[in-house]
């Protein structure tokens, strides 16, 4: 193949895909030229790459189609269909695939839960050390259950699902270092237990419990989730396996995102529960049952979709062409 004059043949679709990208605004008619063009210069690049692979041509072009499918991401491509896709496919075979991270992550917090609220049980007086009698009597008679019911339930739902998503994000970007993923949830734990042990001596363990449980259960597993997939960022530098270094922890940070922008959901709905069940004036069993098939909900979302999805081939990365252009944009 001659390929000066194929690029002279086709250097004006180059030019004029190059323009769309550019624009800050794109009409009708202008999308459906870039996505038509977009398919036409990706043919142009296949052609080049088969039949007169020169280098700088083949930069070019894949620096052009990466920039312009990031358009096309942003401007027109992201449908309610690409949502469900995240949701049905991406969302859960990332945490499938992540499984024996977080689940031995939960493993172990529930583990130190249950034993340090067993220790202060047994040993009053660090307890007495950690709040005064003054504080331990404002605890279990007012804060703690008038926590859930001190503002409207809208905005108390849209104040813990903040909360809990910025718990979420820190415990990942923390996973880059690691032991500081450790102290978060650590924090986190130890905090539950005093005020478990608090209420539990002063026969209130079912209200602290029947509070708990209906949004917790799937609140603490998101949190949990999220400090097991920091860890594995974190692991994936220090022992890459077949991959770089930088490879590995690529392939993990961006699997580490589809989680994050996952969890945003997960404790959305934890917030609703916690801002509209926990509060309720439904019977302790009933808010307990809610939050558990909250959480039954959830674990069958991961083992049943998520499997599924993994074994059709999804890891919870970024999307195979959206990969391959991205790639092909840095060569």
């Amino acid at each position: 193949m001659d390929l000066d004059a194929y690029v002279l043949t086709h250097a004006q679709s180059w030019v004029r895909l190059d323009e769309l990208v550019r624009r800050r605004r794109l009409d009708g008619p202008a999308a459906d030229e870039l996505v038509s063009l977009y398919q036409e210069v990706a043919t142009h690049l296949s052609v080049v790459r088969t039949s007169a692979p020169d280098g700088a041509l083949v930069a070019h072009l894949s620096s052009l189609l990466a920039r312009a499918r990031v358009r096309l991401v942003g401007a027109r491509t992201t449908t309610w269909a690409q949502v469900g896709s995240f949701f049905t496919h991406r969302f859960p075979a990332a945490l499938y695939r992540l499984r024996w991270w977080w689940l031995a992550c939960l493993a172990v917090n529930v583990v130190v839960a249950a034993v340090a609220m067993w220790w202060l049980l047994e040993h009053p007086v660090v307890e007495q050390s950690l709040l005064t009698p003054a504080e331990v009597d404002q605890l279990v008679q007012n804060d703690f259950e008038g926590y859930y019911s001190e503002y409207a339930a809208s905005h108390f739902a849209a104040q813990v699902w903040a909360n809990n998503a910025w718990v979420a994000a820190r415990a990942i970007v923390l996973g880059v270092l690691g032991f500081p993923v450790v102290l978060l949830l650590g924090a986190n734990v130890l905090n539950l237990a005093v005020v478990g042990s608090v209420m539990t001596r002063a026969d209130r363990a079912d209200l602290f419990w029947g509070l708990i449980i209906p949004h917790g259960l799937l609140e603490l597993t998101a949190v949990f989730v999220a400090g097991g997939v920091g860890l594995r960022l974190f692991w994936s530098w220090v022992e890459p396996g077949e991959r770089t270094r930088a490879g590995s922890f690529a392939h993990e940070g961006r699997t580490a995102i589809t989680i994050s922008l996952g969890l945003v959901a997960v404790l959305a709905v934890s917030g609703v529960i916690e801002g509209f069940v926990t509060p309720s004036g439904l019977p302790t069993w009933a808010r307990i049952a809610i939050g558990v098939l909250a959480e039954v909900a959830f674990l069958l979302y991961v083992f049943v979709l998520g499997r599924r999805a993994v074994e059709q081939g999804h890891t919870g990365d970024l999307d195979a062409g959206l990969l391959e252009d991205t790639v092909a944009g840095r060569a």
